[in-house]
């Protein structure tokens, strides 16, 4: 994480998309502790099934649930706070069939969260969006792991040790896709994009 300044008047407002997997949750509990960089932050989660049980909810201000896969839904429940969100935190993912199905359905997911983020309520500006951060994962590196029978195409993953600058591998894959977007966002809104590879 980039080193920030609080502003005691407009405390940093996360947005975890993903709240429930491993990594979000564990965000969730870094942000929420007294020593959290730039803290304290006020803390959204969001799902698109309902809070599990088992699921902390003190470490969270408020926990959302809608289908990012759909546009209205998605602004429907992200336009009322999208004038507090500093900082996207997308930890989400979504596996279909196939992994052409993954490209879409991931890119439309975090596309339509960033666009009901960016135009503010009523669509009149005010967002306060200053950064988002995508989290990757083993599949950037090697290739369709969540089904393998794509990757029988002749095409090889690469061999660890794993380092930020491999190129890409020559066949779909939807962190690439996300990464695109984010390369596109950040084009033509001036907020900062990072993307962390696990």
């Amino acid at each position: 994480m980039e080193k920030t300044v609080a502003d005691s008047h407009q405390p940093f407002v996360a947005l975890i998309v993903g709240v429930t997997g491993m990594a979000g949750l564990s965000l969730a509990e870094a942000l929420n502790s007294p020593n959290a960089l730039g803290g304290p932050w006020k803390v959204y989660g969001s799902a698109l099934r309902p809070m599990p049980t088992w699921f902390p909810s003190s470490i969270l201000d408020k926990y959302i649930t809608f289908d990012a896969t759909d546009a209205g839904d998605t602004a429907d429940k992200l336009v009322p706070i999208s004038d507090e969100v500093t900082h996207v935190f997308w930890v989400a993912i979504q596996v279909r069939e196939s992994e052409e199905v993954n490209v879409t359905v991931n890119a439309t997911m975090l596309s339509n969260v960033l666009n009901a983020l960016k135009g503010g309520p009523n669509g009149g500006g005010g967002s306060r969006l200053s950064h988002v951060t995508v989290q990757t994962g083993t599949q950037h590196y090697m290739g369709p792991i969540h089904n393998p029978s794509e990757s029988g195409h002749g095409y090889l993953p690469h061999e660890p040790p794993f380092c930020e600058d491999l190129p890409r591998l020559p066949y779909p894959n939807f962190y690439y896709a996300l990464e695109d977007l984010l390369n596109h966002t950040h084009h033509s809104l001036p907020t900062p994009c990072t993307v962390r590879r696990s």
